[in-house]
Protein backbone atom coordinates (compact mmCIF):
# COMPACT_ATOMS: atom_id res chain seq x y z
CA UNK A 1 0.00 0.00 0.00
CA UNK A 2 1.20 3.49 -0.90
CA UNK A 3 0.18 6.08 1.67
CA UNK A 4 0.48 9.87 1.58
CA UNK A 5 -0.73 12.21 4.34
CA UNK A 6 -1.44 15.77 3.20
CA UNK A 7 -2.29 18.74 5.43
CA UNK A 8 -3.96 22.13 4.96
CA UNK A 9 -3.90 23.80 8.35
CA UNK A 10 -5.82 21.49 10.63
CA UNK A 11 -7.49 19.66 7.74
CA UNK A 12 -6.03 16.22 7.03
CA UNK A 13 -6.46 14.33 3.78
CA UNK A 14 -5.05 11.04 2.60
CA UNK A 15 -3.98 9.49 -0.68
CA UNK A 16 -4.06 5.69 -0.47
CA UNK A 17 -2.83 3.68 -3.42
CA UNK A 18 -2.41 0.10 -4.55
CA UNK A 19 1.22 -0.49 -5.48
CA UNK A 20 0.35 -3.31 -7.89
CA UNK A 21 -2.41 -1.61 -9.90
CA UNK A 22 -1.37 2.04 -9.32
CA UNK A 23 -5.02 2.87 -8.52
CA UNK A 24 -5.63 5.26 -5.64
CA UNK A 25 -8.37 6.76 -3.48
CA UNK A 26 -8.26 10.32 -2.16
CA UNK A 27 -9.95 10.73 1.23
CA UNK A 28 -11.32 14.05 2.54
CA UNK A 29 -9.60 16.34 0.01
CA UNK A 30 -9.48 20.06 0.80
CA UNK A 31 -9.97 22.72 -1.86
CA UNK A 32 -6.63 24.51 -1.43
CA UNK A 33 -4.59 21.36 -2.14
CA UNK A 34 -6.04 20.30 -5.49
CA UNK A 35 -2.87 20.83 -7.51
CA UNK A 36 -0.78 19.18 -4.80
CA UNK A 37 -2.93 16.04 -4.83
CA UNK A 38 -2.38 15.63 -8.54
CA UNK A 39 1.35 16.30 -8.20
CA UNK A 40 1.78 13.75 -5.39
CA UNK A 41 -0.22 11.14 -7.27
CA UNK A 42 1.93 11.68 -10.36
CA UNK A 43 5.12 11.49 -8.29
CA UNK A 44 4.05 8.15 -6.84
CA UNK A 45 2.89 6.82 -10.19
CA UNK A 46 -0.75 6.66 -9.02
CA UNK A 47 -4.00 7.33 -10.83
CA UNK A 48 -6.77 8.64 -8.57
CA UNK A 49 -9.78 6.39 -9.20
CA UNK A 50 -12.05 7.28 -6.27
CA UNK A 51 -12.80 10.37 -4.19
CA UNK A 52 -14.27 10.00 -0.70
CA UNK A 53 -15.66 12.45 1.82
CA UNK A 54 -16.12 10.75 5.17
CA UNK A 55 -19.00 13.12 5.96
CA UNK A 56 -20.54 16.46 5.01
CA UNK A 57 -17.89 18.91 6.16
CA UNK A 58 -19.05 22.09 7.89
CA UNK A 59 -15.72 23.76 8.63
CA UNK A 60 -13.81 23.61 5.35
CA UNK A 61 -14.41 23.30 1.65
CA UNK A 62 -14.29 19.85 0.12
CA UNK A 63 -12.37 19.40 -3.13
CA UNK A 64 -14.20 16.28 -4.28
CA UNK A 65 -16.43 18.05 -6.80
CA UNK A 66 -13.59 19.96 -8.45
CA UNK A 67 -11.20 16.98 -8.52
CA UNK A 68 -13.98 14.81 -9.92
CA UNK A 69 -14.56 17.34 -12.68
CA UNK A 70 -10.87 17.49 -13.55
CA UNK A 71 -10.15 13.77 -13.43
CA UNK A 72 -13.58 12.36 -14.34
CA UNK A 73 -13.68 10.01 -11.36
CA UNK A 74 -16.63 9.16 -9.07
CA UNK A 75 -17.38 10.72 -5.69
CA UNK A 76 -18.23 8.33 -2.85
CA UNK A 77 -20.03 9.16 0.41
CA UNK A 78 -22.37 7.42 2.80
CA UNK A 79 -25.85 6.86 1.41
CA UNK A 80 -27.30 9.45 3.84
CA UNK A 81 -25.22 12.27 2.40
CA UNK A 82 -27.49 15.13 1.27
CA UNK A 83 -25.14 16.04 -1.60
CA UNK A 84 -26.91 15.44 -4.94
CA UNK A 85 -23.64 14.98 -6.86
CA UNK A 86 -22.50 11.80 -5.07
CA UNK A 87 -21.93 9.02 -7.62
CA UNK A 88 -21.41 6.04 -5.32
CA UNK A 89 -23.46 5.87 -2.11
CA UNK A 90 -21.93 3.50 0.40
CA UNK A 91 -23.54 1.70 3.33
CA UNK A 92 -22.30 0.04 6.50
CA UNK A 93 -20.39 -3.19 5.88
CA UNK A 94 -19.75 -2.53 2.22
CA UNK A 95 -16.32 -2.18 0.65
CA UNK A 96 -14.73 0.23 -1.77
CA UNK A 97 -12.37 -1.65 -4.09
CA UNK A 98 -9.24 0.22 -5.16
CA UNK A 99 -6.98 -2.10 -7.11
CA UNK A 100 -6.06 -4.85 -4.64
CA UNK A 101 -7.07 -2.74 -1.64
CA UNK A 102 -10.38 -3.20 0.16
CA UNK A 103 -11.67 -0.22 2.16
CA UNK A 104 -14.37 -1.36 4.59
CA UNK A 105 -17.15 1.10 5.36
CA UNK A 106 -18.28 1.63 8.96
CA UNK A 107 -21.28 3.89 9.37
CA UNK A 108 -20.48 6.02 12.43
CA UNK A 109 -23.15 8.72 12.83
CA UNK A 110 -22.95 11.29 15.58
CA UNK A 111 -20.83 14.15 14.28
CA UNK A 112 -23.18 14.09 11.28
CA UNK A 113 -25.76 11.52 10.26
CA UNK A 114 -23.73 10.60 7.17
CA UNK A 115 -20.40 10.12 8.98
CA UNK A 116 -18.49 7.00 8.07
CA UNK A 117 -15.05 5.56 8.72
CA UNK A 118 -12.91 3.55 6.31
CA UNK A 119 -10.75 0.65 7.45
CA UNK A 120 -7.97 -0.62 5.23
CA UNK A 121 -5.16 -2.98 6.25
CA UNK A 122 -3.49 -1.59 9.41
CA UNK A 123 -5.34 1.73 9.69
CA UNK A 124 -8.72 3.38 9.93
CA UNK A 125 -9.71 6.76 8.56
CA UNK A 126 -12.06 8.16 11.17
CA UNK A 127 -13.22 11.43 9.62
CA UNK A 128 -14.51 13.63 12.45
CA UNK A 129 -15.94 10.75 14.45
CA UNK A 130 -12.75 10.08 16.41
CA UNK A 131 -9.96 12.65 16.64
CA UNK A 132 -6.63 12.45 18.41
CA UNK A 133 -7.42 13.27 22.02
CA UNK A 134 -10.98 14.30 21.18
CA UNK A 135 -14.10 13.43 19.20
CA UNK A 136 -16.16 15.20 16.60
CA UNK A 137 -18.59 17.78 17.93
CA UNK A 138 -22.32 17.04 17.84
CA UNK A 139 -23.84 20.53 17.82
CA UNK A 140 -23.73 21.12 14.06
CA UNK A 141 -26.51 20.15 11.61
CA UNK A 142 -27.52 16.43 11.94
CA UNK A 143 -25.17 15.95 14.93
CA UNK A 144 -26.36 13.58 17.66
CA UNK A 145 -24.44 12.80 20.89
CA UNK A 146 -26.40 9.57 21.50
CA UNK A 147 -25.44 8.30 18.05
CA UNK A 148 -21.83 9.36 18.57
CA UNK A 149 -21.67 7.36 21.82
CA UNK A 150 -22.78 4.22 19.99
CA UNK A 151 -20.42 4.84 17.06
CA UNK A 152 -17.47 5.21 19.40
CA UNK A 153 -18.02 2.71 22.20
CA UNK A 154 -19.93 0.09 20.25
CA UNK A 155 -18.10 0.31 16.91
CA UNK A 156 -14.74 2.04 16.63
CA UNK A 157 -13.38 1.19 20.05
CA UNK A 158 -14.17 -2.48 19.47
CA UNK A 159 -11.64 -2.62 16.63
CA UNK A 160 -8.10 -3.92 16.90
CA UNK A 161 -6.31 -1.58 19.36
CA UNK A 162 -3.24 -1.60 17.12
CA UNK A 163 -5.07 0.00 14.20
CA UNK A 164 -3.65 3.40 13.28
CA UNK A 165 -6.11 6.27 13.58
CA UNK A 166 -6.10 8.92 10.83
CA UNK A 167 -8.72 11.63 11.46
CA UNK A 168 -9.93 14.39 9.14
CA UNK A 169 -8.68 17.08 11.53
CA UNK A 170 -5.59 17.43 13.70
CA UNK A 171 -4.30 20.77 14.96
CA UNK A 172 -1.15 19.79 16.89
CA UNK A 173 0.92 18.37 14.06
CA UNK A 174 0.60 14.73 15.09
CA UNK A 175 0.76 12.16 12.32
CA UNK A 176 -1.49 9.43 13.74
CA UNK A 177 -2.61 7.64 16.86
CA UNK A 178 -3.96 4.14 17.48
CA UNK A 179 -7.27 2.83 18.74
CA UNK A 180 -5.51 1.59 21.87
CA UNK A 181 -3.85 4.93 22.56
CA UNK A 182 -7.17 6.74 22.20
CA UNK A 183 -8.92 4.32 24.56
CA UNK A 184 -6.19 4.92 27.14
CA UNK A 185 -5.58 8.63 26.75
CA UNK A 186 -8.46 10.40 25.03
CA UNK A 187 -10.24 12.45 27.76
CA UNK A 188 -13.67 12.19 26.16
CA UNK A 189 -13.42 8.41 25.93
CA UNK A 190 -12.89 8.18 29.67
CA UNK A 191 -16.53 9.21 30.12
CA UNK A 192 -17.97 5.76 29.51
CA UNK A 193 -21.43 6.26 30.98
CA UNK A 194 -23.87 7.06 28.15
CA UNK A 195 -25.81 9.78 29.98
CA UNK A 196 -22.63 11.44 31.22
CA UNK A 197 -21.11 11.32 27.73
CA UNK A 198 -24.21 12.91 26.20
CA UNK A 199 -24.24 15.61 28.87
CA UNK A 200 -20.55 16.31 28.25
CA UNK A 201 -21.07 16.67 24.49
CA UNK A 202 -24.08 18.94 25.00
CA UNK A 203 -22.07 21.18 27.34
CA UNK A 204 -18.97 21.76 25.20
CA UNK A 205 -20.13 25.26 24.17
CA UNK A 206 -17.79 25.42 21.17
CA UNK A 207 -17.60 28.41 18.84
CA UNK A 208 -19.13 27.98 15.41
CA UNK A 209 -16.80 27.30 12.44
CA UNK A 210 -15.83 30.47 10.60
CA UNK A 211 -17.24 29.39 7.24
CA UNK A 212 -20.14 27.25 8.49
CA UNK A 213 -22.86 28.50 6.14
CA UNK A 214 -20.64 28.68 3.07
CA UNK A 215 -19.04 25.31 3.75
CA UNK A 216 -22.38 23.57 4.20
CA UNK A 217 -23.82 25.31 1.16
CA UNK A 218 -20.97 24.31 -1.13
CA UNK A 219 -20.34 20.83 0.29
CA UNK A 220 -24.02 19.89 0.25
CA UNK A 221 -24.92 21.37 -3.12
CA UNK A 222 -21.71 21.35 -5.12
CA UNK A 223 -21.93 25.13 -5.49
CA UNK A 224 -18.86 27.34 -5.67
CA UNK A 225 -17.16 29.14 -2.83
CA UNK A 226 -16.53 32.87 -3.06
CA UNK A 227 -12.81 32.14 -3.29
CA UNK A 228 -13.41 29.79 -6.24
CA UNK A 229 -15.49 32.39 -8.04
CA UNK A 230 -12.80 35.02 -7.50
CA UNK A 231 -10.03 32.70 -8.65
CA UNK A 232 -11.95 31.75 -11.79
CA UNK A 233 -12.71 35.40 -12.55
CA UNK A 234 -9.10 36.45 -11.94
CA UNK A 235 -7.92 33.81 -14.41
CA UNK A 236 -10.03 35.33 -17.19
CA UNK A 237 -9.34 39.06 -16.80
CA UNK A 238 -6.29 41.34 -17.07
CA UNK A 239 -5.40 43.91 -14.41
CA UNK A 240 -3.99 47.42 -14.35
CA UNK A 241 -1.60 48.61 -11.65
CA UNK A 242 -2.28 51.60 -9.43
CA UNK A 243 0.73 53.46 -10.82
CA UNK A 244 -0.30 52.80 -14.41
CA UNK A 245 -3.82 54.11 -13.82
CA UNK A 246 -2.50 57.17 -11.99
CA UNK A 247 -0.15 57.98 -14.86
CA UNK A 248 -2.92 57.62 -17.42
CA UNK A 249 -5.35 59.80 -15.47
CA UNK A 250 -2.71 62.49 -15.07
CA UNK A 251 -1.97 62.38 -18.81
CA UNK A 252 -5.58 63.32 -19.52
CA UNK A 253 -7.63 62.28 -22.51
CA UNK A 254 -10.72 60.13 -22.73
CA UNK A 255 -9.15 56.79 -23.57
CA UNK A 256 -10.22 55.22 -20.28
CA UNK A 257 -13.53 54.84 -18.51
CA UNK A 258 -12.82 54.38 -14.81
CA UNK A 259 -15.81 52.43 -13.54
CA UNK A 260 -16.33 52.51 -9.78
CA UNK A 261 -18.54 49.54 -8.88
CA UNK A 262 -18.94 50.34 -5.16
CA UNK A 263 -22.14 51.68 -3.63
CA UNK A 264 -22.88 55.42 -3.85
CA UNK A 265 -21.99 56.18 -0.22
CA UNK A 266 -18.49 54.71 -0.62
CA UNK A 267 -18.03 56.45 -3.96
CA UNK A 268 -18.99 59.86 -2.57
CA UNK A 269 -16.62 59.42 0.38
CA UNK A 270 -13.73 59.36 -2.06
CA UNK A 271 -13.18 58.18 -5.62
CA UNK A 272 -10.58 58.38 -8.38
CA UNK A 273 -10.89 61.65 -10.29
CA UNK A 274 -13.06 61.14 -13.34
CA UNK A 275 -14.47 57.80 -12.16
CA UNK A 276 -17.99 56.89 -13.21
CA UNK A 277 -20.30 55.29 -10.62
CA UNK A 278 -22.07 52.07 -11.56
CA UNK A 279 -22.69 49.82 -8.52
CA UNK A 280 -22.02 46.13 -9.13
CA UNK A 281 -25.59 45.21 -8.20
CA UNK A 282 -26.91 47.38 -11.06
CA UNK A 283 -24.29 46.45 -13.65
CA UNK A 284 -26.32 44.11 -15.86
CA UNK A 285 -29.38 46.38 -15.76
CA UNK A 286 -27.60 49.63 -16.62
CA UNK A 287 -24.69 48.50 -18.76
CA UNK A 288 -26.29 49.33 -22.12
CA UNK A 289 -27.30 52.77 -20.93
CA UNK A 290 -24.12 53.70 -19.09
CA UNK A 291 -21.55 51.97 -21.33
CA UNK A 292 -22.92 52.31 -24.87
CA UNK A 293 -19.55 51.73 -26.58
CA UNK A 294 -18.30 48.14 -26.07
CA UNK A 295 -14.98 49.05 -27.71
CA UNK A 296 -13.96 51.54 -25.00
CA UNK A 297 -11.27 50.61 -22.51
CA UNK A 298 -12.76 50.20 -19.03
CA UNK A 299 -10.93 49.97 -15.71
CA UNK A 300 -13.22 48.65 -12.95
CA UNK A 301 -12.41 49.44 -9.33
CA UNK A 302 -13.88 48.62 -5.93
CA UNK A 303 -12.69 48.79 -2.32
CA UNK A 304 -10.41 45.74 -2.18
CA UNK A 305 -10.19 44.60 -5.80
CA UNK A 306 -12.46 41.58 -5.44
CA UNK A 307 -15.87 42.83 -6.55
CA UNK A 308 -14.23 44.69 -9.43
CA UNK A 309 -12.62 41.43 -10.56
CA UNK A 310 -16.05 39.77 -10.71
CA UNK A 311 -17.50 42.84 -12.42
CA UNK A 312 -14.73 42.82 -15.03
CA UNK A 313 -15.33 39.15 -15.76
CA UNK A 314 -19.02 39.91 -16.24
CA UNK A 315 -18.26 42.84 -18.53
CA UNK A 316 -15.99 40.72 -20.71
CA UNK A 317 -18.65 38.00 -20.91
CA UNK A 318 -21.07 40.69 -22.10
CA UNK A 319 -18.75 41.79 -24.90
CA UNK A 320 -16.69 44.55 -23.28
CA UNK A 321 -13.43 42.87 -24.25
CA UNK A 322 -11.22 45.80 -23.22
CA UNK A 323 -12.44 45.77 -19.61
CA UNK A 324 -9.72 45.33 -16.97
CA UNK A 325 -9.68 45.38 -13.16
CA UNK A 326 -7.68 47.71 -10.95
CA UNK A 327 -5.12 45.71 -8.99
CA UNK A 328 -5.44 46.42 -5.26
CA UNK A 329 -8.61 48.49 -5.21
CA UNK A 330 -9.41 51.81 -3.59
CA UNK A 331 -7.90 50.85 -0.26
CA UNK A 332 -4.50 50.49 -1.89
CA UNK A 333 -5.08 53.67 -3.92
CA UNK A 334 -5.71 55.67 -0.72
CA UNK A 335 -2.76 54.11 1.09
CA UNK A 336 -0.51 55.09 -1.82
CA UNK A 337 -1.55 58.71 -1.33
CA UNK A 338 -3.01 59.02 -4.81
CA UNK A 339 -5.57 61.78 -5.53
CA UNK A 340 -9.22 61.45 -4.52
CA UNK A 341 -12.37 63.41 -5.17
CA UNK A 342 -15.33 63.50 -2.80
CA UNK A 343 -18.97 64.13 -3.53
CA UNK A 344 -21.58 63.07 -6.03
CA UNK A 345 -21.01 61.62 -9.45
Amino acid sequence: MIFEHLRAGGCQSYLVGCAESCAAVLIDPEISLIDRYQAVAAREGLRIRHLVDTHTHADHFSATREVARRLEVPISMHRLSPAPFVDLRLDDGEMLVVGNLRLQVLHTPGHTQDSMCLRVEDRVFTGDTLLMGATGRTDLPTGNPEALYDSLFNRLLQLDPNLKVHPAHEYKGRDHSTIGQEIANNPRLQVRDRAAFVEMMNSLNLSMPTHLTEALRTNMSGGKTVAQMLAEAAATVPFMSLAELKARTEAGGDELIILDVREREAYEAGHIPGAKLLPRGQLELRVNQDLPDPLRRIVACCEFGRISTLATATLREMGYLRAVALDGGMKAWREAGYPLLCGQA
